[in-house]
């Protein structure tokens, strides 16, 4: 079930743009059932995870290299599974009325959004650090999708770029890492790395990999100096930032520190590196919120240091593996608790916000604090919610905010008594600056809210009249801000369910056998310091606020000083101007040049290789005696390759490389290699004719004279890649220390893939996934070449004084009546012999490969003998379509082995019998090959026919 979890939106997001059929409805209310049901379905997951009876499922994927899609649903992976679907359906459901059907990118943006929703269930669910990996950047990838969303503004695509290259900068560095724990503990498994981690600290790679894994939790999760990308990504949609900058995707790095505290936690560089960095982000992320003078820009920066409050508690929550399985652990995994509720309430009233914000957007056309003012009267529904949502943010009661708030001094106090590491009073800076943050949070929370909708209604700054919003777009935030209330009396509803059993999961084995986590929430402690703390907050806070409009802190322009978005920009600019000067010295527009450089790289590199390298032999002796055959084919081959430069025409230049290519077929004839031979010739027969199609747009070939100097660079080159290649090959031959894989094909090729044709068996079966990439490759190939050809100018246009006819070549057609006559009966007998060699290659020579070549050749005799058009009419299909076709069979046929728990690309065959044929053998491997039959004559036929110049054929 949760393979399907993960699978479901990305599923959706290809259904998606079939919704054009649909124009009556909006997209969002096809998309929203999806998040909601996902919601309902973990809810009932609830008191299963609560017992202690964790889910787990697991497909084998990659199990030679470690990497299972193993699924895990703990404690911790609920709560976040929770925020992220539950956050997703009040999302979409505010994007239906905040975006109208009718806009710009509609669908898109549904299919950006459900890609990064399937990310993020992946991210969290994930026991196998690389597919935690793959589906970690593809949220970075998604995301950028989403803050360009109004990718014709400059601001959006500079957001959606910063922000990418700095998370999949921080990534990078967390593969890294992951890698480095794969080495030290041989699995990729976080449950057995966890099993382990007692042995790994003493290891020389453990420090490395806990620096490269905060990397990525920090730039991901915008912890100073990372935080940068942060407030230039609100330019992406409101719904955007509501998801993504509250709930979910800032919330990636707190996931992953959080999911590996039991492996890294005790160490005291864990400790002081998340605790310190957390409270510099606190800290730093608070001031410059209040310097904000735009609403968007101001919850960015709250952000980064909320962000930065739940890192610092997870730093100091970590303390408590100091003392494993003693009494003491449980005093400093309260700071753990605080993370985890202050988490979920984060996301409850920033989430709030971020769509209160969207609506003084949408109702007044700005979000300029110096432009707003006095809409209390005009929104009052959006006035309560902003300012339920900005009290439970500043930790004022009687929201849940307060009690997530009083939590975390308690934390902080506590760390007071954390001696361990023999830091004496320095202890006491965590509390001082919690305390000073918190006055920031008030201040900035009071400047969203009274700033906004107090003082008087400025009509003259405004685009439009205000006035409350429609009800569809207050429905989510409402929904939201009730939790906050909800919370707050009713905390147990979260401690118990989701609290609890999250704690389990990060601190588990960590507490004394006798200990349980029992997570307790109350608002009323006593006169504790935690409430004297927050009464100097609310008494610091005003008074600071009070002399917030005196300092007109919001009309103070920037200062010139250097910032780290200056360093972020410089160094861009630096990197693109040394990238420009290398690349301007090499790329001189020379073909040439550009050959020069590939091929003496070649040769020195490979031959400094089988020079430096010890025991190569050439293995000379061993080699059979040439026969006459090979002796005359070989000769032929020799005499036309010597002949090609020295042609006068490009047509004989063709014809002579042909007959190159048509003696290698008779070695392989010789060789007995049927399939080979097959291969061979219709590639060549296809090449000759793509060939004479491209030259016949090219002059005729003139004959230049060239000094020595220009010449004896390429007899040099032509020399040395030649005698690079023949000794690799001899060297191949002779000097392997591995036994020969063929023995295994031949003896397995039956048993385990059910085909005696060893050669298909290995393209379809045993290298499915070279085949499977290669077909990928050739169909991009044949888009580009098509894409690239109807780049011409259409007919009528002019360039430099140039007018194009749009017939720029002469259709390719012979007017042989020979030709015409036989090559009916011949096509026919082509195609005929193609499908044998389809449905026979798995156990004869053939297969899907060879027979599509065939089925080409046979197109392409036809189109010679009566035209481009006689084919269109003969076989009236987009090639294309055929391609695609071709791609997705394969792939589904190479996925449907998931389902019955099989790795990727496996196949199944069996006898069966069946009316009139009886006992047959029927294999999977088949289906496959279609895939490969259909997307190898869709690229052939596309590139020819686009080459061919038929424009009807391709509109």
């Amino acid at each position: 079930m949760l393979h399907l979890v993960i699978l479901l939106p990305f599923l959706l997001a290809a259904f998606i743009p079939l919704t054009k059929y649909l124009p009556r409805f909006h997209v969002g209310w096809i998309v929203l059932p999806l998040p909601a049901a996902l919601f309902l379905y973990f809810l009932t997951r609830i008191p299963s995870i609560q017992a202690g009876s964790n889910l787990m499922t697991s497909f084998s994927w990659m199990p030679s290299l470690g990497v299972d899609i193993t699924l895990y649903l703990d404690g911790l992976s609920l709560l976040f599974v929770l925020l992220i679907t539950g956050m997703g359906a009040l999302v979409v459901l505010y994007s239906i009325y905040y975006l109208s059907k009718h806009s710009e990118g509609i669908r898109q943006f549904y299919v950006y959004l459900l890609m990064f929703m399937g990310a993020m269930l992946g991210v969290v669910l994930s026991d196998n650090l690389m597919v935690l990996y793959g589906f970690w950047e593809l949220t970075s990838i998604s995301s950028f999708l989403l803050i360009a969303f109004w990718h014709r503004r400059e601001r959006s695509r500079y957001g959606a770029m910063k922000s990418m290259l700095i998370t999949v900068f921080g990534g990078l560095g967390m593969f890294a890492g992951f890698n480095l724990l794969y080495v030290m503990t041989g699995t990729y498994s976080i449950r057995e790395i966890v099993a382990v981690a007692g042995s790994l600290p003493g290891q020389s790679m453990f420090i490395p990999a806990m620096l490269l894994i905060l990397l990525g939790a920090f730039t991901k999760s915008a912890q100073f100096p990372f935080h940068i990308w942060l407030p230039d990504a609100m330019e992406a949609p409101t719904p955007v930032s509501a998801y993504l900058h509250s709930a979910t995707m800032v919330k990636a790095g707190i996931y992953l520190v959080a999911r590996l505290t039991p492996i890294f936690a005790g160490q005291s560089g864990w400790f002081w590196l998340v605790s310190l960095t957390g409270m510099v982000t606190l800290i730093y992320g608070a001031f410059k919120a209040i310097k904000q003078s735009d609403l968007k820009g101001l919850l960015a920066y709250s952000t980064i240091s909320q962000l930065g409050l739940i890192m610092s508690l997870l730093g100091l929550g970590s303390a408590a593996s100091f003392f494993a399985g003693k009494e003491e652990a449980v005093f400093y995994t309260m700071a753990t608790t605080a993370a985890l509720f202050h988490l979920l309430n984060h996301a409850v009233f920033k989430g709030s916000l971020f769509m209160v914000v969207g609506i003084i957007d949408h109702e007044t056309g700005t979000r300029d604090l110096r432009k707003l003012g006095g809409l209390m009267s005009l929104m009052p529904i959006t006035f309560s919610v902003a300012l339920i949502g900005a009290f439970s943010m500043a930790g004022l009661p009687p929201f849940s905010g307060f009690l997530s708030k009083e939590m975390f001094f308690t934390a902080m106090l506590n760390i007071r008594e954390f001696d361990i590491l023999n830091t004496g009073s320095w202890m006491g800076i965590f509390p001082v600056t919690a305390w000073l943050a918190s006055v920031f949070t008030f201040v900035y929370s009071m400047i969203l809210v009274f700033k906004t909708f107090g003082g008087k209604l400025q009509k003259a700054k405004l685009d439009k009249m205000p006035h409350e919003a429609p009800l569809g777009l207050l429905l989510s935030p409402v929904m939201l801000v009730s939790l906050a209330v909800v919370f707050a009396f009713f905390p147990e509803l979260v401690s118990n369910s989701l609290i609890e059993p999250a704690m389990a999961s990060i601190h588990n084995g960590g507490l004394a056998p006798e200990n349980t986590f029992e997570v307790s929430i109350h608002f009323w402690h006593g006169w504790t310091p935690e409430i004297f703390m927050t009464i100097g907050v609310i008494a610091a806070g005003m008074l600071l606020y009070r002399s917030y409009s005196r300092l007109r802190v919001l009309d103070r322009k920037p200062s010139g000083r250097k910032t780290l978005n200056h360093l972020y920009d410089g160094s861009l600019q630096l990197l693109e101007r040394g990238s420009k000067r290398l690349t301007n010295a090499y790329m001189t527009g020379s073909n040439r040049h550009y050959l020069l450089y590939i091929f003496s790289f070649f040769i020195i590199a490979l031959l400094a290789a089988l020079i430096g390298q010890p025991g190569i032999s050439f293995g000379m002796e061993h080699y059979a005696p040439l026969s006459i055959y090979e002796t005359a084919v070989i000769a032929v081959m020799l005499l036309a390759a010597f002949a090609v430069p020295f042609a006068k025409s490009r047509v004989s230049a063709i014809l002579f490389t042909g007959c190159v290519g048509y003696m290698v077929t008779l070695l392989f004839v010789i060789f007995r290699a049927p399939d080979l031979a097959l291969t061979q010739m219709m590639i060549e027969t296809v090449s000759v004719i793509l060939f004479l199609l491209c030259f016949r747009y090219l002059p005729k070939l003139k004959k230049e004279k060239e000094r020595l100097r220009f010449k004896l660079p390429n007899l040099i080159i032509a020399l040395g890649v030649g005698i690079t290649t023949t000794l690799i090959a001899l060297a191949a031959m002779g000097s392997s220390p591995f036994e020969p894989i063929s023995e295994y094909f031949l003896k397995e090729s039956y048993h385990l893939a059910g085909g005696k044709n060893v050669v298909n068996v290995i393209l379809v079966d045993f290298r499915g996934f070279d085949t499977l990439f290669e077909i990928m490759v050739l169909g991009i190939a044949s888009m580009a070449i098509y894409g690239l050809i109807h780049l011409r100018m259409e007919p009528g246009q002019t360039e430099a004084g140039k007018v194009h006819s749009g017939n720029s070549a002469l259709r390719l057609r012979s007017n042989d009546v020979i030709l015409q006559t036989m090559s009916k009966g011949i096509v026919l007998i082509i195609l005929t012999f193609s499908l044998y060699l389809f449905f026979a290659g798995h156990n004869h020579p053939g297969g899907g490969f060879i027979g599509a070549l065939m089925t080409s050749a046979a197109l392409v005799l036809m189109a010679v003998a009566f035209g481009m058009d006689t084919v269109r009419k003969v076989l009236p299909v987009n090639y294309r379509l055929i391609t695609g076709a071709g791609l997705l069979i394969a792939i589904v046929t190479a996925s449907g082995s998931f389902i019955f728990n099989a790795p990727f690309l496996s196949h199944a065959f069996g006898h069966f019998q069946l009316p009139i044929l009886g006992d047959t053998e029927l294999a999977t491997a088949v289906l496959f090959d279609l895939g490969v039959y259909l997307a190898v004559v869709g690229v052939t036929m596309n590139i020819i026919l686009s080459i061919g110049g038929d424009k009807q054929w391709n509109s």
